[in-house]
């Protein structure tokens, strides 16, 4: 009797230590999707993936990173919009979110309305990259040859409506220039077209152009910040040579679809706010040209008002549309 009533105790307490194990599991195999607007290489996919093992810690959870490219990321963003709102789908965004809502005539979603703010992650500024061949040394000189040769130079992007696309789009308006646009589907792709001589001219994040700034190749002339960006210094802003009032940037961060519940995207806000203080992450920011910027989600949801309005703006000024 007793050694059947030990073999019950034991057999019991073999279950509980199983369930406890399949508890455990199951709480741990908990995957978080970052959903890429671009294709792999760009700058919110190096973003993404540059901290997603971190990120999965801080969570709890299992982070995969999906590219989804397409209609300069209103792909991406239309999916997640219509995710689950249970902080498990999120999009890895940029300025170009905002951008196409004034872009686009109309969209399946609402750049503004169809989305909850979960973490703000830092700002990057551009860099105005030319092949070698074009003769020109600075924006300004760059300016001078394309408009003494209008609609003959081109210039690539990751896509309509990407930053990379108004960016530019932004600087031909204002300068007065004609130039024909070349959608691709990222960045890096972008950049090996202006490489390979195939195009004149990009406007890239940062990241983009860190890796050229010794390369023969490729011909650095402006960064688009307002000064001159710590992470280029020897790089001249363009509103000092040759373009005055030229401007742009880009925030980037994780927006999740709307009716996130609020500790839920304050979860995500404070496990991204804790990897923004850890030199690991800083440092692979730091060499993506991005500097880091932890902010609560209601600032966050202030910064995303303020850019859209803004990007209203630099839309109506580039001339660029999308029907």
């Amino acid at each position: 009797m007793t050694t059947r009533r030990h073999f019950l105790h034991r057999s019991l307490a073999l279950l509980g230590a199983a369930a406890g194990a399949n508890h455990a599991f199951a709480q741990s195999a908990r995957v978080t999707k970052i959903v890429v607007p671009f294709a792999a290489g760009g700058v919110q996919d190096i973003l993404a993936r540059s901290m997603s093992n971190e990120l999965g810690a801080a969570l709890n959870a299992s982070v995969i990173i999906e590219n989804r490219p397409g209609a300069g990321g209103t792909v991406a963003n239309a999916f997640v919009a219509k995710a689950a709102p249970d902080g498990n789908t999120m999009v890895m965004s940029a300025a170009s979110h905002n951008i196409v809502g004034s872009l686009y005539a109309k969209l399946p979603y609402d750049p503004q309305k169809d989305f909850t703010p979960m973490a703000h992650i830092g700002n990057a500024g551009y860099v105005l990259m030319i092949h070698p061949d074009v003769p020109a040394r600075s924006s300004a000189e760059f300016i001078r040859y394309a408009k003494a040769n209008p609609g003959k130079m081109n210039y690539a992007t990751a896509g309509v409506g990407s930053a990379t696309h108004l960016s530019m789009a932004y600087y031909c308006g204002l300068a007065g220039i004609d130039m024909v646009h070349v959608p691709l589907k990222a960045t890096g792709e972008a950049i090996n077209e202006v490489l390979s001589g195939r195009a004149h001219a990009v406007i890239a994040a940062s990241i983009g152009a860190l890796a050229f700034v010794k390369d023969a190749r490729i011909r650095l002339l402006g960064v688009t910040s307002p000064k001159r960006s710590k992470y280029l210094p020897d790089v001249p802003a363009i509103a000092e040579s040759g373009l005055p009032g030229y401007a742009f940037d880009s925030w980037f961060g994780l927006l999740g679809p709307a009716g996130v519940a609020k500790a839920e995207a304050d979860r995500v806000n404070a496990a991204v706010g804790t990897l923004l203080k850890s030199p690991v992450i800083l440092e692979r920011l730091d060499k993506q040209g991005i500097e880091p910027h932890a902010m609560g989600n209601d600032e966050f949801a202030r910064l995303l008002k303020a850019d859209y309005e803004r990007m209203a703006q630099v839309v109506k000024a580039s001339g660029a549309k999308v029907e």
